[in-house]
């Protein structure tokens, strides 16, 4: 029992470490964002003019804003923080009108919404000012980094209230919350951390194991959400998957043992020539790990968003060229749209557990030390069978 509350301690700590950590991270830079053709959380339904655009209407939903768009005109305005060469200012991101169509006047300078970004203006002619933008730092509470806080929040409220009735209830059969917790904590256990990293050194990893697994897939069911507090495709976010993969990159690396950095620059019985070719390929390898946990969980999700909308969208596309088309397509559209959400929620999972799985495995071959490996079938015989 003591065990398992240091187990959920030791989360916490990590959970929060990882938020911290992460918010530095969570807006897009510009070149991300260019690609929208309006600005940052400006509704992207039906236009009088233009049609429906369906492009718009899905890169609003994968792409990070400052405003958290609800439907039609309306909006929930985010905090705007921002630090130029003046000093730091903070306001609201009402200020920049619907759409981010107007300019607001601060106290160092004016600023502006330009494709998702925010940049300072001149008063007169409301051209931006290249030497002010470039000394901007944004630290602004997106979308992503609101959906990241209610993440956490959840997180907090869900493993403090199972501590606590693992404290009050003690020997005792879990019920209620603990008892589709604790399955799900079990698994990440026996399934994934004691396999890849060994019986006797999985313990220090659980933390870090357990804060990505739910995180991940937390983050992801709230994504498929379509209204407040979910919708957002937090994990599909470059930034968010690059922190996770970098947090597994920075522990692997910390915690490597002689055994396997001996393994990375010199393996043994290699002859030297071959070490030549060898050694830059599995120096790079380290880095590429993490790299491909990145760009799979960031492809996976933002793909299902994608292809989801997409097919939603076509309800709206054939509407306006046809009538009596638009019927028969909202039918086949709208069955196609339940399928991909039912596969989403296998897919939401599927990503925790594989960004959980690998980063065992890669924490596992980071401590093992290589004379054991020969025995680990010896783990599974009967006591005193060396005896026999």
């Amino acid at each position: 029992m003591v065990n398992k509350i240091n187990i959920f301690k030791h989360f916490l700590l990590s959970a929060s470490l990882l938020l911290i950590s992460s918010v530095s991270f969570s807006y897009e830079p510009p070149d991300t964002v260019a690609v929208r053709s309006h600005s940052a959380g400006a509704p992207a339904h039906h236009d009088e003019s233009h049609g429906f655009d369906a492009g718009k209407m899905i890169l609003e939903h994968v792409v990070d804003s400052h405003e958290w768009h609800l439907w039609g005109h309306t909006s929930i305005p985010l905090p705007v923080i921002v630090k130029t060469d003046k000093g730091f200012e903070v306001f609201s991101s009402s200020h920049f009108g619907h759409g981010g169509s107007e300019e607001y006047q601060g106290k160092n300078y004016t600023y502006a919404l330009k494709e998702g970004s925010i940049v300072v203006v001149d008063e007169l002619d409301g051209s931006v000012d290249e030497a002010a933008t470039a000394s901007l730092y944004d630290f602004s509470i997106t979308k992503n980094v609101m959906s990241m806080f209610i993440t956490m929040a959840l997180m907090l409220w869900i493993f403090l209230t199972v501590a606590k009735a693992y404290t009050k209830n003690a020997g005792k059969a879990p019920k209620g919350l603990q008892s589709f917790v604790e399955p799900l904590i079990m698994f990440v256990r026996d399934d994934l951390a004691k396999p890849s990293i060994g019986e006797k050194r999985y313990e220090r990893f659980m933390p870090f194991l357990l804060t990505v697994f739910f995180f991940v897939m937390i983050s992801n069911y709230l994504g498929l959400i379509p209204f407040f507090p979910g919708g957002v495709n937090l994990t599909g976010s470059i930034s968010i998957a690059m922190v996770l993969a970098l947090f597994t990159l920075l522990i692997t690396v910390f915690v490597g043992n002689k055994h396997y950095w001996q393994h990375i620059f010199a393996m043994p019985g290699v002859p030297i020539p071959v070490l030549i070719i060898l050694t830059p390929i599995e120096i790079l390898g380290v880095i590429l790990r993490p790299f491909v946990l990145m760009v799979r969980l960031f492809a996976n999700i933002t793909a299902g968003h994608i292809i989801a909308l997409a097919f939603f969208s076509l309800i709206f596309i054939f509407g306006e060229m046809n009538a009596g088309l638009g019927y028969g397509v909202s039918i086949l559209s709208l069955v196609f749209t339940v399928f991909m959400g039912f596969l989403e929620l296998l897919v939401a999972f599927l990503q925790a557990y594989v960004f959980t799985l690998l980063s065992a495995i890669y924490f596992g071959s980071a401590v093992d030390e290589g004379h054991h490996i020969h025995n680990h079938e010896d783990d599974y015989l009967p006591e005193n069978s060396a005896h026999v």
